[in-house]
């Protein structure tokens, strides 16, 4: 908190610091064991009425009113990162998104409005980096009819937490009635780390395409020739010059098993290696199999010249979380997937599909 020379508590922020990041300590009525005071830090997305609302790294949003506040300054845009590879949110945007490719896209300005047959949110949803070039209610509204031509509901895709990130779009998006539906977090970590962990007895067998054995342990049952683009990374095989190159590993189960007992995927792109689709058979689990699958994939990714890594977990996903900060992985932002509200039908609007499967990615 901001303290004076005299020591006491000062306001030292005005609505003029929205966009930035603040932290406030307010007067609270009822507190948990007599406590008065509630501290919040964020980003100052919006002070209207006499209401402050912040909406911290997770995405949550705080609100504040004016007249409880007691200290509030203005604090530096991301915190120190504690480990991991330096990155821009914008940079890992763009290279998560490279790395789970729709079937189909188009520009509305920087934005990129993409869609995949319903598979997945991150490939049906719109990515708005940078300028659509319009209003955001008429962007917004492009975006809705976007989707609504292909039978699929508006989805939007933001961040929080980072430098960069689009705190204030989200709050914008709240405000027009957009509902935050899945949030998850993108971790960054070393990839030569988790490469050291193989043993090379591990017998993860390497491929280029996501064979039927695979697929028998994926945890999307019925996957369609679209699903199989996007993971394909738009085409099997062996990438083109300047292409992300897509990985798929294996470790086959017992003789007789319906479906191997673990599987992993990764793209590599530049100096950043992916991983998505790290499945284990329940029944195999605390064998160190994920770790297996992981460093042959990190092995490989580091053959191809990359020398960083990320992945995507959903908050709830305590053993995939543990995991990962054992290979010395460290969240770097949120990121959340808005959906828009429906339309009302007297505007002709074409009916509404039902949502997209989850992306969880472990």
């Amino acid at each position: 908190m901001e303290i004076s020379a005299a020591g006491r508590l000062e306001v030292r922020i005005t609505a003029a610091d929205v966009g930035k990041r603040v932290s406030v300590r307010s007067l609270i009525e009822h507190g948990p064991s007599g406590e008065k005071f509630s501290d919040a830090v964020g980003v100052l997305t919006s002070w209207d009425n006499g209401v402050l609302r912040i909406t911290r790294k997770s995405g949550e949003s705080v609100r504040v009113a004016e007249s409880a506040l007691v200290a509030g300054k203005v604090v530096p845009a991301a915190p120190a990162r504690r480990r991991g590879p330096a990155a821009s949110y914008e940079e890992l945007a763009r290279i998560t998104a490279r790395g789970w490719r729709p079937v189909e896209s188009e520009r509305l300005g920087d934005w990129e409005l993409r869609a995949a047959a319903g598979f997945t949110r991150r490939a049906n949803s719109v990515l708005p980096l940078g300028d659509p070039g319009l209003p955001l209610d008429d962007a917004l509204t492009a975006v809705r009819r976007w989707y609504a031509a292909r039978g699929l509901p508006a989805y939007a895709q933001t961040a929080t937490g980072a430098q960069g990130t689009q705190e204030l779009l989200c709050a914008e998006l709240e405000k027009r009635g957009w509902v935050r539906e899945v949030t998850a977090e993108l971790w960054t970590g070393g990839l030569a780390p988790v490469a050291d962990l193989g043993d090379g007895t591990s017998g993860v067998l390497l491929s280029r395409d996501a064979d039927e054995a695979w697929l028998a342990r994926y945890q999307r049952k019925g996957v369609s020739e679209v699903a199989l683009r996007v993971l394909g990374g738009g085409s099997p095989g062996a990438p083109a010059p300047g292409e992300p190159s897509v990985w798929f590993a294996t470790v086959p189960g017992e003789p007789g098993a319906e479906a191997p007992a673990a599987i992993g995927r990764c793209v590599v792109d530049g100096r950043w290696a992916g991983f998505a689709a790290v499945e284990v058979d329940p029944a195999r689990r605390r064998e160190g199999l994920a770790t297996a699958v992981m460093a042959a994939l990190a092995a490989r990714a580091l053959e191809e010249g990359a020398s960083a890594a990320w992945l995507q977990v959903e908050t709830d996903n305590e053993g995939g979380r543990a995991l990962y900060d054992r290979l010395g992985f460290a969240p770097h932002h949120a990121y959340h997937h808005y959906r828009a509200p429906e339309e009302p039908a007297s505007e002709g609007s074409a009916p509404d599909s039902s949502a997209p499967a989850g992306d969880g990615t472990s």
